[in-house]
């Protein structure tokens, strides 16, 4: 926490206020308007991405880049498909090709509006996949990452082009997905599954390792055997359970809806809990991967949007219980983090 406060925050918030001003620029108004709104709603993706790079201090800066960059993209795309002036399965495919091309950094940026109606953003999404890109370049083992890192990004892409299409054909197009996939995940529900493909999490772990020039393929798979899908589920499956109410009266899909009730959508979150740590129990580092876990829980049920809906309130109570101490920790600093920067 120290480096945190005194690296990381500051570091995070000069990021991120250099991608609010490009997109002050942005020439389009509804582009504008997304790419703004994603940066001031949903800043605390980006600081809490942003911890991977306390891990290693001397590429912090190179880090933290790269994260908010990478993090960016993802708020604003997912601006752009919630409030979509498009329903095409297409034109959402081609906007989020720009998540890929942001980890691949042979790849030539393409544009990723051409088909929407919108198109003037001043050069703003190529500069992020640019930004990622050149980071990327800098990583002294990357190419032991990558194949890891493109497929998180490609499940990521997948993920966002179903659950962003006419509302009626979105579960049908989610369920004929996961028979894809299932067998990576058995002891996981088809929602389940979904929501793991939607955290980065797993993306920033590999640009950490990354950073380091002894990592190995070996390592990196364990790496990503170690996140997806039980540390990665507990991040999302926690984000839907504070923004229910939000997704309802937005008509946004939330995976936290598909449970027969809040007792049993606990006892799942509940076990997601157990298998990640149990997960990250035997890498390297443990410790740190332990604490981002606990960092998860205190960073989403401190959020304000809580104490605003009664059974997430409740079910906040439950998932606090016998809280470790460490989670206290992390729950009182998110909420001093939460005053100060976001």
């Amino acid at each position: 926490m120290n480096r945190m406060y005194r690296y990381i925050l500051p570091e995070t918030k000069r990021a991120l206020e250099h991608w609010r001003q490009s997109a002050s620029q942005i020439p389009d108004l509804e582009l504008r308007r997304q790419a703004l709104d994603s940066i001031s709603g949903k800043a605390f993706h980006c600081y809490g991405g942003a911890a991977y790079a306390a891990a290693n201090l001397s590429e912090h800066r190179t880090l933290i880049s790269l994260i908010v960059a990478y993090q960016t993209i993802s708020d604003y795309l997912d601006n752009l498909c919630d409030r979509s002036t498009s329903m095409d399965p297409a034109d959402f495919r081609l906007l989020h090709q720009s998540m890929l091309d942001a980890v691949d950094p042979a790849a030539t940026p393409v544009n990723y509006y051409a088909l929407r109606e919108e198109q003037e953003d001043g050069g703003y999404l190529r500069s992020l996949v640019q930004t990622c890109q050149a980071c990327i370049r800098t990583l002294p083992a990357y190419d032991a990452a990558k194949p890891y890192v493109q497929d998180l990004a490609k499940l990521y892409t997948d993920l966002q082009v179903y659950k962003h299409i006419r509302p009626e054909l979105r579960e049908e197009a989610l369920l004929t997905w996961w028979e894809e996939h299932k067998h990576r995940t058995p002891e996981l529900a088809w929602n389940e599954f979904a929501a793991a493909t939607g955290s980065t999490l797993g993306v920033f772990m590999l640009f950490l390792a990354a950073s380091d020039m002894s990592l190995t393929g070996r390592v990196a798979a364990s790496i990503h055997d170690s996140y997806f899908p039980h540390v990665c589920g507990l991040h999302i499956l926690l984000d839907y359970l504070i923004d229910q109410n939000e997704d309802r009266i937005g008509g946004d899909l939330n995976f936290c809806n598909y449970y027969e009730d809040t007792e049993t959508m606990l006892d799942r979150i509940t076990y997601i809990v157990n298998r990640a740590r149990a997960d990250v129990a035997t890498v390297p580092a443990s410790s740190f991967h332990r604490m981002i876990i606990e960092g998860l829980l205190a960073l989403y049920l401190s959020d304000p949007k809580v104490s605003e809906q009664q059974d997430v309130r409740l079910a906040s109570q439950r998932l606090m219980k016998k809280s470790p101490l460490m989670r206290i920790f992390f729950l009182v600093n998110s909420r001093w983090i939460r005053k100060r920067h976001l």
